[in-house]
């Protein structure tokens, strides 16, 4: 809970902060312009690589195999296609780091890595052993 209280303080301050600093390099026209064309061709791009993602993903389920990194992939999409759709430069920036393949497959595999079976206490686990126990005999 602190930390979605720390994030709704802290990009907005972020981006009120880079909106001023930018704005005064290179104007509050072009700043919004630039706000306004790095929306546009974030969610353009965004429904590319969805599309994308989808395609891979029925090629995958024709394989008859689980599409897990197009599923994840596509909640990702989703995601970055917000933060581009919001106003801001850093917002705009994390959306096209999510939406561009090569740094989407960097994150998953950092998060893989992180999650992955191996990474299991095998310690965890009690043996012992069990009877079956028939209704009937009783």
């Amino acid at each position: 809970m602190n930390l979605i209280l720390i994030l709704l303080i802290f990009i907005p301050l972020t981006e009120i902060y880079l909106f001023i600093k930018i704005g005064s390099y290179i104007g509050a026209f072009n700043t919004i312009s630039l706000i306004l064309i790095t929306a546009i061709i974030g969610v353009i791009y965004a429904r590319y690589e969805g599309f994308n993602t989808l395609k891979s993903g029925m090629s995958q389920l024709i394989k008859n195999q689980m599409p897990i990194y197009e599923i994840i992939s596509g909640a990702v999409l989703a995601f970055a296609a917000l933060l581009l759709i919001l106003p801001g430069f850093a917002t705009d920036l994390i959306g096209f780091l999510l939406i561009f393949p090569p740094t989407r497959k960097l994150l998953f595999r950092n998060v893989k890595n992180k999650y992955s079976k191996n990474n299991i206490k095998k310690h965890d686990f009690i043996n012992g052993e069990f009877e079956d126990i028939d209704e009937d005999k009783k």
